[in-house]
This record gives C-alpha cells, structure tokens and sequence, in this order.
C-alpha cells in the first residue's frame, strides 16, 4: 500500500502552525502585561538579575499551559 502526498493536508498543517505561534505570542505578552501589573516585582529582573529560577519556571509554565490551550483549541 504506496503512501499518498497530500499538498492540501501539508498546506493545512502549516498554516494551523503557524496561526498558533501567531495566537501564542498574542496572548503570551497579554499574559505577561496583565502579571507584570499584579506582581509588585519585574520578571525579567527577578530571573536575569537574582537567581530566582522559580519564578522562571512558574512563567515557562505557564507559557507552556496557554501553548498546550492554544494547541487544543486548533486542532
């Protein structure tokens, strides 16, 4: 049974992956406003200046929590 190359179902999965880096960074840096006006700390200053690693890895995850979102509400 030969595979068949599908030009459409390619075409489809780059533009899905490519509308969802799009929406990911969209609400990555909504994401990021509205946390940098509730925390009475910078995030950027916390991780490359103090090594506050948690906190960096409480905001990967959380980018990794609205990427797994976006995914889903794509596929």
């Amino acid at each position: 049974m030969p595979l068949e190359f599908h030009i459409g179902a390619l075409l489809n999965g780059v533009i899905y992956a490519v509308l969802g880096v799009v929406v990911l960074i969209v609400v990555l840096t909504v994401t990021n406003s509205v946390l940098e006006k509730l925390t009475p700390y910078d995030l950027k200053t916390e991780i490359i200046d103090k090594p506050e690693y948690s906190r960096g890895g409480a905001g990967g995850l959380a980018a990794l929590g609205v990427a797994i979102i976006i995914a889903a509400a794509l596929h």
